[in-house]
C-alpha cells in the first residue's frame, strides 16, 4: 500500500475510501493535490476540526500539497450533516471576518515556506458567487436525481424525525459536488477527504466529475471522534475548545489535553501529533501521567509554539505541585468592587449557570486564593486580592487569575 495511505490507516484516520487501490496506485506514481473544505460559521475552528487538519500535516508530510476551501460561499447555504435544525445565517461581513481568522488559524499548522507543498488556500465564494441559476440546473443539475439524494445520511435523519430541512440546505451537497469539479478543473485535484458525516457530498462530487469532465478522482474519509466516555470530541465542562487563543487560551488548552482519559491518550498521541508510530508504540508502557504531559505538550506546541507549552506545564506544576497562587495563570480584570461569589465566577467565565454554581459551592468545589469557598453569598472585596488579584479555582482543572484595577 501507498506510503501515506499506509500512515493513514496507522494513524486510525482511515474510516471510507472511493476506489482504494486505485487511489494508492496514483500515489505511488505522483504527487497528488487534495483538498478539505471548512466552513466559516464561527470565528474559529474548534478541537472538532483537529483531525481534518492533521489530515493536511500528512499530505505535506508525504510530499502532496493541500488545498485549503474555505467556505465562504457554501457558509452561506449551511451544511446540514449532522444538524438537527437550520444553521444560523450569518452576515456577508461576518462571514468574511471568520474567513480572514479561520485561514490565520490553519497557517499556524501547515508549512508555508516550501512551494512543493505550500498549502493552496481557495474561497469557493469566488466561483459560487456568480453563478447563473438556470445555466447550473442545465449544466450540473441534471446529473443529481432526488431520489438519491433523499437516500443521504445528512438529508434522511432528518426528515425521519420529521424535523424540517430547506430547500436551501438540500442544495449544499450540490454546491459542495461543484466545487470538487471546479478544483479538479482549475487546480488539478484528485482528491477529496472530509469526516465521515461527508461521505454522501464527497461522493457526489467524484460521481460528478466522472459524469462532467469523463475524469477519475477519489473520496477518502476520517471517523468520528468520540471520547473514552462517549461524549463528543472537543467539548468541556465550559464549551467549545477553541483553537484561537483569544477564545481558548494556550493554558487552557493545554489544560484540556493534560486532562485525556487515560483510555484515550495513546489514540490521541496517534491522532494528533507528529510523533513517529513506532515511538508512540514503545511508549506504551511510560507512566500515564507523563504520556498525558507530553500529549498536551506536543499538541500546544503545534498551536502555539514551543515557548507557550513549556510555560503552561509550569504553571500546571505550579497550581498542583505547589499550591501556589499561580502567577503564571490566565487572567482577566474586573474593575467591579464588592462582587457576589456568584457573579465573580460568571465574570470569569469558568460557569455560567448559577444554579451549578451553587452546586459546584455546596459540593466544596469552588476556592479563592487556594481557599474553599462554603457560603453562596460571600462577597468577594479588596481585602481578597493580594497585590490586586486574587485566584479563582472550580474544581481541580479549572483555574483563573483575576486583577482589580
Amino acid at each position: 500500500m501507498n506510503k501515506f495511505l499506509n500512515e493513514f490507516k496507522d494513524r486510525g484516520f482511515f474510516y471510507q475510501c472511493t476506489s482504494e487501490e486505485e487511489l494508492s496506485e496514483l500515489l505511488d506514481k505522483k504527487k497528488i493535490k487534495a483538498y478539505i473544505g471548512f466552513d466559516c460559521t464561527a470565528e474559529s475552528l474548534h478541537v472538532g476540526s483537529l483531525l481534518q487538519i492533521m489530515c493536511l500535516r500528512l499530505l505535506q508530510k508525504h510530499g502532496h500539497q493541500p488545498i485549503v476551501l474555505l467556505g465562504g460561499g457554501t457558509t452561506r447555504i449551511g451544511d446540514p450533516s449532522g444538524k438537527d435544525k437550520t444553521r444560523k445565517i450569518l452576515s456577508e461581513q461576518k462571514i468574511d471576518k471568520n474567513t480572514k481568522n479561520i485561514k490565520k488559524i490553519l497557517n499556524n499548522y501547515l508549512n508555508s515556506t516550501d512551494k512543493k507543498i505550500k498549502p493552496i488556500f481557495v474561497n469557493n465564494y469566488k466561483w459560487l458567487k456568480n453563478l447563473n441559476y438556470i445555466s447550473f440546473l442545465r449544466e450540473i443539475g441534471q446529473h443529481f436525481t432526488i431520489n438519491r439524494m433523499l437516500t443521504f445520511e445528512s438529508v434522511k435523519t432528518r426528515l425521519d424525525r420529521e424535523q424540517s430541512l430547506s430547500y436551501m440546505e438540500f442544495n449544499y451537497m450540490i454546491l459542495q459536488a461543484y466545487d470538487f469539479l471546479e478544483l479538479n478543473k482549475k487546480k488539478d485535484c484528485d482528491l477529496q477527504i472530509g469526516g465521515s458525516d461527508q461521505w454522501g457530498n464527497i461522493v457526489n462530487g467524484v460521481e460528478l466529475i466522472k459524469r462532467f469532465s469523463k475524469k477519475q478522482t477519489y473520496g477518502l474519509t476520517t471517523p468520528l471522534i468520540t471520547l473514552a466516555t462517549g461524549a463528543k470530541m472537543g467539548k468541556t465542562e465550559s464549551g467549545a475548545v477553541w483553537l484561537d487563543r483569544k477564545l481558548f487560551s494556550p493554558f487552557e488548552y493545554w489544560q484540556f489535553w493534560r486532562n485525556t482519559d487515560d483510555r484515550d491518550v495513546i489514540k490521541f498521541l496517534k491522532f494528533f501529533t507528529d510523533i513517529n508510530l513506532n515511538e508512540i508504540n514503545n511508549l506504551k508502557s511510560n507512566d500515564i501521567n507523563d504520556l498525558k504531559i507530553l500529549l498536551a505538550n506536543e499538541t500546544t506546541k503545534m498551536l502555539h509554539g514551543e515557548k507557550e507549552a513549556k510555560k503552561s506545564e509550569k504553571i500546571a506544576r505550579e497550581i498542583f505541585s505547589s499550591g501556589s497562587t499561580g502567577n503564571n495563570l490566565p487572567s482577566i480584570e474586573t474593575d467591579k468592587k464588592n462582587l457576589n461569589i456568584i457573579d465573580l465566577i460568571i465574570l470569569s467565565k469558568l460557569e455560567n449557570s448559577k444554579s451549578e454554581i451553587r452546586r459546584l459551592i455546596k459540593g466544596n468545589a469552588v476556592k479563592i486564593n487556594n481557599n474553599l469557598v462554603k457560603d453562596d453569598k460571600l462577597i468577594i472585596d479588596k481585602k481578597n486580592f493580594s497585590d490586586n488579584f486574587l485566584k479563582l479555582s472550580i474544581g481541580k482543572k479549572r483555574h483563573l487569575k483575576i486583577k482589580f484595577n
